[in-house]
């Protein structure tokens, strides 16, 4: 199935392209660059899809910086389950759609968000990925810093950057563990949606600016 997709600056328009995994149907919306050099593979997390305002901001912004963004719906998702399945599933359904962004010929960026990041580096080392891109990732579930997922974060295996909002329950950017391999870029007052509140210092656009515009400046050093 394809569809058109609406251009901007620095990038074409690009198909709706399903795959066919172990565990389901998948989905991906592509996002393409007029002269790519980098693929940005982005996925939901379990409570959305890619509507997310932080995916749908960087599938606008990073075409024109030379990077390609697919959009990528797991099985359970397209299927119109509401209930994520379990870790082992999400990650065999992203092992399944990767042939379709290895056959590119780009360096591919794992990426997702919340429970989409914890794939990403669960599965970057094995499927060869240069690098991960962790939105919201969930440390840990809210109230329960004890039951820590750094161990996902610091064993990924290839560059890390993790943009975390300052107010996110599932961990605060204080609350990251050290480690080398992975950075991290803080976007202050937003929670897990990295949604600001009207209060904040910062409105809504900027905290999304702060998102896309630390994704461009590391995609940049990437290949630098």
């Amino acid at each position: 199935m394809t569809h058109e997709t609406r251009s901007g600056p620095g990038e074409s328009t690009g198909p709706v392209e399903t795959i066919e995994t172990d565990t389901g149907t998948a989905r991906i919306t592509w996002r393409t660059a007029r002269e790519p050099r980098l693929l940005l593979a982005v996925s939901h997390g379990a409570g959305g899809g890619i509507e997310a305002r932080d995916l749908k901001a960087l599938a606008a912004e990073l075409p024109a910086h030379g990077v390609t963004v697919a959009l990528v719906e797991q099985p359970w998702r397209v299927a119109g389950k509401k209930l994520a399945p379990a870790p082992r599933t999400l990650d065999a359904g992203w092992r399944g759609i990767w042939p379709a962004l290895a056959e590119r010929g780009l360096p591919v960026i794992s990426g997702g968000r919340s429970a989409g990041a914890r794939v990403a580096c669960r599965t970057a080392a094995e499927l060869g990925a240069a690098a991960v891109l962790a939105l919201s990732f969930p440390l840990h579930p809210p109230g329960k810093p004890e039951k820590s997922r750094a161990d996902e974060l610091l064993g990924a295996g290839v560059p890390v950057l993790v943009v975390q909002g300052g107010n996110d329950p599932f961990g605060r950017p204080a609350e990251f563990p050290a480690g080398d391999g992975y950075e991290l870029a803080e976007v202050p007052y937003a929670d897990h949606g990295f949604a600001v509140p009207k209060r904040a210092e910062i409105g809504q656009d900027e905290a999304v600016k702060r998102v896309t515009d630390a994704v461009v400046r590391w995609t940049g050093m990437l290949d630098a």
